[in-house]
């Protein structure tokens, strides 16, 4: 099977690269980026066809493709990929509006084509791990969940509007809803949110606290922020503590680290443990070969991006949000 990626101006595209290139039987085909000193540069460092626009390399003959391009290019993306016939593995969040997300959505229904949504913490072996017990009854009912995913803020074009579409609330929401979610089978029916931001953010925001109702009486609330400083490593925070009738249970999914200290770098991580991009480019890649929808849909995107979008508009009447 052949894979290419357009744009790695998401930092995941490096690492679902080299996820790629462990899978047997599949080959990264090529890199298409419209700015060429980066695309480039990514094509020379894994040895593949670097295309300066997308329509060369969704003209030759890959299967699908990865789209890691800035947030509000999901869109266009996914659009010209589905219209060539290629199946598509899009980061998240989905898009910024939701219109745009249910036109990409039909767009790859109407080709034929799988669109799966990159939230590769459901392939984190401690989240599988509680959501079996969860479904085993191990907690009895869930009562409510406290969920956090915090970082430091990226920079770059993470903190411009019309390139991200919003700041931590936009990028950190999604990954912890969805698990929520699946955790569940149950949707966000309530939101309201805390946003803030500082001047260090370039206008955008840098910390949220979503507080959420489920349909099935859940209570839960997400600390979303990109709190941490500049010597911080930037992502590597999921933690959740979920609260039932018969039970309590704590997860922190990055916790397979070395904690390393120097003068110079202040404190970074150094993972020996399991790699869960992998885990969702195999699970992309099997869903394509068994001719099946992947385990995490476009409509999963959807509802992460419905909850980060509401939390938005919560935030600013500063009232809660009905969903449904």
């Amino acid at each position: 099977m052949k894979v290419g990626i357009i744009s790695v101006a998401h930092m995941h595209a490096y690492s679902y690269a080299r996820a790629l290139k462990q899978l047997e039987g599949v080959e990264l085909a090529g890199i298409a980026d419209p700015d060429q000193e980066r695309g480039g540069a990514a094509a020379r460092r894994f040895g593949v066809q670097f295309f300066p626009d997308i329509d060369g390399l969704l003209d030759s003959d890959i299967d699908a493709v990865i789209v890691t391009s800035e947030n509000v290019k999901h869109r266009e993306h996914v659009l010209a990929a589905a219209r060539a016939g290629k199946h598509v593995l899009c980061e998240k969040p989905l898009a910024t509006i939701l219109q745009d997300a249910r036109e990409m959505i039909e767009a790859c229904k109407k080709n034929g084509v799988e669109l799966m949504t990159a939230f590769p913490v459901r392939f984190n072996p401690s989240i599988a791990r509680a959501r079996e017990m969860i479904k085993e009854g191990r907690l009895g009912r869930i009562l409510a969940i406290k969920g956090t995913n915090r970082g430091k803020n990226p920079g770059g074009w993470f903190v411009d509007p019309s390139l991200s579409g919003g700041g931590a609330v936009m990028d950190h929401t999604v990954h912890v809803v969805d698990v929520m979610r699946w955790f569940m089978g149950s949707e966000v029916r309530e939101v309201y949110a805390e946003v803030d931001r500082l001047p260090s953010a370039g206008g955008i925001d840098e910390a949220g606290i979503l507080t959420m109702e489920f349909d099935n009486g859940v209570f839960a609330t997400l600390d979303c922020s990109w709190s941490r400083n500049r010597a911080f490593p930037t992502w590597g925070d999921v933690t959740l503590e979920i609260v039932g009738t018969e039970g309590a249970l704590s997860v922190d999914a990055f916790a397979q680290k070395l904690h390393v200290y120097t003068d110079d770098q202040g404190v970074s991580w150094d993972y020996w443990g399991d790699d869960m991009d992998v885990g969702m480019i195999r699970e992309f890649v099997v869903s394509i070969r068994e001719g099946r929808s992947p385990s995490v849909t476009g409509e999963d995107g959807l509802k992460a991006v419905e909850v980060a979008l509401a939390a938005y508009r919560a935030a600013e009447t500063q009232t809660p949000v009905i969903l449904r």
